[in-house]
């Protein structure tokens, strides 16, 4: 069965994991490596089938593991490919040591990770374990909200990865995103074609040109200088991301920036969060305007590199701030996206009272209930600064009676 050919943007109802499918076989990459594992299977068996029918001319390979998904991925780019992949949360794990493989190499793969919790105990469901325990690794991470998000991150992600040549991971939440059904507009193929371009690679391993990939490295600074330029496009990451980004929303009319924030203009208090659970904060945050309060919403779409500046420009006059965590880090100290946000604060100079909640682990229901009494605690807050053992630790939230002693 052929799939069908978009000659030109169309609006489609179809779950997250489609709309990466759909940019996966707009895009047409030389080779996808992949392993289905839940919640991202549907990604991979629908992108399989499409080889199968001779809809796209890329060489998919289904391994016998993540490990050997990453392996054949870095093997492919490394060889001038443009490669691609997608896995979810042990087999995030799975690929640990290739993980920094292929940013210690430099190779441009874009990968579909749709986020879900790490066991034990076993969990197939969402949360933001699996990237947290990849966030160090030099891959840049973009996050999305929905599935129309998630479909242009995807996209967006290959010039990205091309110009800095950094892997990139295009998250989406599991099963709350990847399996909803939702109403989004997909791009002409032709656009796609035109917009990611046909892949030149600036080196790689040909037959008759010796080549040196990932040498021996353990005396003198070699090491160091690789890490170094490493951080260097890592910092220009932000740049890329937007300047792409912009060039998207040219085509498609839909922009996006590294921080979203929603009625933070004069807001007193503020919620900071990333992916789906964006739209539960903003839903109480709009009822909550509808009767006089001032709240907003800091939404984090790029999540490495982060953006310290931006994070920091769009707290800077709130009174108190709580930062939702979907992982833990059980270090006695704040959640990842907690730490990094009290980071961007301490950068802009800004002293404000800082919450910080776990939610939605293992993908426990996140509940407009919830983020009332975020809010309604942040009205409670002692104006004791952002560096207390009290504030730097994390309340649950969804485990119990929405109330927390403050």
């Amino acid at each position: 069965m052929t799939h069908i050919k978009y000659t030109e943007q169309t609006t489609i109802a179809a779950t997250g994991n489609t709309f990466v499918t759909e940019a996966f076989r707009q895009v047409e990459p030389d080779a996808l490596c992949a392993y289905p594992i839940t919640p991202q299977t549907t990604i991979v068996e629908k992108f399989a089938q499409l080889v199968a029918d001779g809809d796209v001319a890329t060489e998919y390979v289904c391994t016998e593991s993540e490990h050997s998904a990453m392996t054949a991925t870095i093997g492919a780019a490394a060889a001038g490919g443009r490669a691609y992949t997608a896995t979810s949360a042990q087999g995030l794990a799975h690929m640990w040591e290739e993980l920094y493989i292929a940013s210690g190499l430099r190779l441009p793969i874009v990968m579909a990770n749709v986020n879900r919790a790490l066991s034990a105990p076993i969990n197939i469901h969402g949360d933001h374990s699996d990237i947290m325990g990849a966030r160090d690794t030099g891959w840049v991470m973009i996050l999305a909200e929905s599935p129309q998000e998630a479909y242009d991150n995807t996209i967006i992600s290959t010039p990205v990865s091309e110009d800095l040549l950094l892997p990139v991971m295009s998250c989406l939440d599991g099963f709350i995103t990847s399996h909803s059904i939702m109403r989004g507009d997909v791009a002409a193929d032709a656009t796609v074609k035109e917009f990611v371009g046909e892949y030149s690679p600036r080196d790689s391993l040909m037959f008759g040109e010796p080549r040196t990939v990932g040498p021996f490295a353990n005396l003198g600074p070699t090491y160091m200088k690789v890490k170094k330029a490493q951080r260097d496009a890592m910092d220009r990451g932000l740049e890329v991301i937007k300047r792409v980004g912009d060039q998207w929303a040219e085509i498609t009319g839909r922009s996006y920036d590294h921080v979203e924030c929603w009625g933070m203009e004069d807001a007193e208090r503020a919620i900071v969060v990333m992916g789906s659970a964006a739209g539960n904060a903003r839903a109480v945050a709009r009822s909550l305007r509808e009767g006089g309060e001032k709240v907003g919403v800091v939404k984090i779409r790029t999540y490495r590199p982060f953006p310290l500046a931006d994070v920091g420009a769009a707290l800077a006059h709130v009174k108190a701030v709580a930062v939702l965590d979907r992982a833990e880090t059980f270090s006695t100290l704040a959640g990842p996206l907690a730490k990094d946000t009290i980071a961007a604060l301490f950068n802009a100079g800004v002293t404000v009272p800082v919450r910080n909640y776990i939610y939605g682990l293992g993908g426990n229901d996140v509940k407009l209930e919830q983020m009332y009494q975020v809010f309604d605690d942040l009205t409670k807050v002692d104006g004791d600064g952002i560096a207390t053992s009290v504030n730097m630790t994390p309340r649950y939230l969804g485990i119990g009676p929405c109330s927390y002693e403050l």
